[in-house]
């Protein structure tokens, strides 16, 4: 894939980017050791300071940025202005918590002193995807960043834009030049880094297939790697929730970043007694969407991140309806410039679809009839992912067994899954493994090193 950006809105190419060379790739990494070996011994309250500036460099531009996001994966603007903002929670969190996170765990072992200390790794690679350009970059460079180690980013091609201003916004901050690094290099590149013993650990956010491709990779390598692949998210209705009230919430929990996000509702299990409500009302909302330019603030629902991805999607929506799926609205790419597909809703799923359990990347969802919590449970976890879930009942029993049951790294009770810089975000199962955010996250990138003084 060639590295440029290409407004998805109406497939003009505006600027392309020569890849990297090996000679410059290499004299990349060389900087990035060699800053680590005085980056590491830099005082908190320093790389503290600097977080900070990188907070308020991000507010004082975060228009630009948004603009950015929106012109080069068609984000909605007001959306992507928000994910701008969200990147402020994630340097101010680590700025004001690193320093407590890595402090000595005293341990009671009957030595005269016994600890743990967290201590930096080194340069780390972090592959990370178009859906949200500038969040998914900045909740793994600030705990990375913030813990002394370095950061060398390899971001999808077509946001190669979001990934140099990325660059330079910590710059700005003041770190070091080498302390975080953007690789403009295809995919190809990405294991040649792996091999490369200077690099001490990856990150990947992305594909499943994608994932296995630098697991493997690094598992040879005998690397650390934090793997976070997507999901087909549940969001389960139960007949004590508020309908009305979760209805709003649930159209944007499927079409929110035009509904290209892992943990985007997928997969609607409603309970029978309120299943007609539910579906007759939820269609609606979906028909009612405004579909439009990302850059009118009026505008709902934007457009796919390629012409690929429309035609993926498609397949797989009509794949679906071939096995049997019921088509309650949408269905079909919409006829005009750019990447956009209707909103779809889709019920009566049969086990054999694509719409059972896959990962949708667009505006569709799929609606599950059942007749009670254990068929919703089961359905819930019939899948290979295990990411994110939202349940609403305001049933304490049931929501003791959801959370106890359902295969998934997060569970949001009456709430759509989100991430925050405070909790661990990340999954199980085909999901992935390891966590980002939170003082989980951090540790993954730290050698919890043993001291034992007799």
């Amino acid at each position: 894939m060639a590295i440029a950006t290409i407004n998805p809105a109406t497939g003009e190419v505006i600027k392309t980017f020569q890849p990297l060379s090996d000679a410059e790739i290499e004299k990349k990494v060389q900087l990035a050791v060699s800053v680590f070996k005085s980056e590491r011994k830099t005082p908190f309250a320093v790389r503290a300071q600097r977080m900070r500036k990188a907070a308020e460099i991000v507010e004082r531009d975060k228009e630009k940025f948004a603009h950015l996001m929106t012109l080069e994966m068609g984000k909605p603007c007001k959306q992507a202005l928000a994910e701008a903002v969200k990147c402020t929670t994630a340097c101010t969190f680590y700025a004001e918590n690193a320093e407590k996170i890595m402090a000595d765990e005293v341990v009671d072992t009957g030595a005269k002193k016994s600890f743990v200390r967290y201590l930096p790794l080194g340069p780390v690679l972090a592959v990370m995807p178009w859906n949200f350009p500038f969040w998914q970059v900045f909740r793994f460079a600030a705990p990375a960043l913030m813990a002394g180690n370095v950061g060398l980013l390899k971001h999808a091609s077509n946001v190669p834009q979001c990934a140099l201003a990325i660059e330079q916004i910590f710059l700005e901050a003041g770190f070091p030049e080498g302390v975080f690094q953007t690789l403009l290099i295809g995919s190809g590149a990405v294991d040649a880094l792996l091999n490369d013993p200077r690099i001490r650990a990856a990150t990947l956010t992305g594909s499943e297939q994608a994932g296995i491709q630098v697991g493997v990779g690094a598992a040879k390598r005998i690397k650390k790697v934090v793997l976070e692949l997507g999901g087909s998210d549940p969001f389960i209705v139960m007949p004590s929730a508020d309908l009305d009230a979760l209805l709003d919430t649930a159209v944007f929990a499927r079409i929110q970043n035009n509904g290209q996000s892992c943990i985007a509702a997928k997969r609607f299990i409603v309970a029978e007694p309120i299943a007609d409500e539910f579906e007759k009302k939820f269609v609606a909302k979906m028909q009612n969407l405004k579909v439009g330019d990302p850059f009118d603030e009026k505008t709902e629902l934007g457009p796919l991140s390629s012409a690929d991805a429309v035609k993926d999607l498609d397949a797989d929506v009509q794949k679906s309806v071939k096995a049997g799926a019921k088509l309650l609205t949408g269905g079909h790419p919409l006829q005009r410039a750019g990447n956009y597909y209707a909103p779809t809703v889709l019920t009566n799923i049969p086990k054999n679809s694509p719409a059972y359990g896959e990962e949708f990347f667009g505006p569709v969802a799929s609606i599950f009839r059942v007749k009670d919590q254990d068929e919703a449970i089961r359905i819930a976890n019939d899948v290979r992912f295990g990411l994110g879930a939202s349940v609403w009942t305001n049933d304490e029993k049931e929501r003791e067994r959801f959370i106890n049951e359902i295969d998934a790294g997060m569970v949001f009770v009456n709430k759509m899954v989100a991430s925050d810089p405070r909790i661990p975000f990340g999954g199980v199962k085909a999901s992935g493994h390891g966590r980002e955010l939170s003082a989980v996250g951090m540790r993954e990138f730290l050698n919890a090193k043993t001291v034992w003084i007799a």
